[in-house]
């Protein structure tokens, strides 16, 4: 499967900040299957969380703004390893 913006986004951001993670999850063929899993986790909770600012009353716009704020966090832009 090819990987969409978000994998691509995780991918990238994994490999500058994240090179051990990245390592490892190859040396046990392993890096696809997360980026896809990251993928996945990111688009899902997205549009919920989503739909949970809309019903709080803010504008699609102000919700998917908002949500990918911190959805982005959980999944695509992990925490850099500690050198």
């Amino acid at each position: 499967m090819t990987l969409t913006q978000y994998g691509r986004m995780a991918e990238k951001h994994w490999r500058e900040y994240l090179p051990k993670k990245v390592q490892d999850l190859q040396s046990k063929g392993l890096l696809q299957e997360a980026l896809m899993e990251a993928e996945e986790k990111t688009k899902d909770d997205l549009l919920q969380t989503q739909q949970d600012f809309q019903n709080q009353g803010m504008t699609a716009q102000q919700a998917h703004d908002s949500a990918w704020e911190i959805v982005r966090e959980r999944y695509v832009l992990l925490p850099p390893e500690q050198q």
